[in-house]
């Protein structure tokens, strides 16, 4: 009976450090990596020990400046490379949880393959694209299963920079990049 058990606990314990390995990088609605809706900004250096964090700080509201920058903790592997951007709810508050995520590591993806990298093809089959809104420089997708927004730059839908034309899903081509890819913590 010994020698059944060992193989068999050694099988459990592999199965879940794979399912658990690849978690720092997974997306999905309210998660990135180990990040949360709950996850409060003095808990990000934390997460992020074995990378660096930059935390770059707005001045606040000062006097009639009803404009005001938000935090972002940018995150980066030690040997350089963004990961993430990470945008807190309430500025200067070391207890808010976070607004916004944006990637920038393709590592990071959804549990359909959907990441940084992906095309408009990847995302159009693996997501459900729920509005499409145009800007001067871009149109955005809003995908409301994963509570995100990814961003497509107007060069890549073929028209020109600074246009006004509304673009529909149908119109975006299947070989369009994304510009960005955020995940909103509402």
């Amino acid at each position: 009976m010994r020698t059944f058990m060992k193989p068999l606990v050694i099988a459990v314990i592999s199965v879940l450090f794979i399912q658990c390995g690849n978690s720092k990088f997974d997306i999905a609605k309210g998660k990135v990596g180990k990040l949360t809706t709950k996850t409060t900004v003095n808990e990000i250096e934390n997460v992020f020990k074995q990378d660096s964090v930059v935390k770059v700080l707005s001045e606040g509201a000062k006097g009639e400046n009803f404009f005001q920058e938000d935090d972002k903790y940018l995150v980066y592997e030690k040997g350089g490379k963004h990961l993430l951007t990470i945008t807190p709810k309430e500025q200067l508050d070391s207890t808010s949880t976070i607004k916004s995520i944006e990637i920038f590591d393709e590592r990071f993806k959804t549990k359909s393959g959907v990441n940084i990298k992906s095309t408009f093809q990847e995302i159009n089959a693996n997501t459900k694209v729920s509005k499409v809104e145009s800007s001067f420089s871009s149109a955005t997708l809003f995908i409301d299963d994963l509570n995100a927004t990814i961003t497509i730059d107007n060069e890549d839908l073929g028209l020109k920079e600074f246009s006004t034309q509304k673009v529909t899903k149908e119109q975006i081509p299947d070989l369009a990049k994304i510009k960005s890819f955020t995940i909103w913590f509402n």
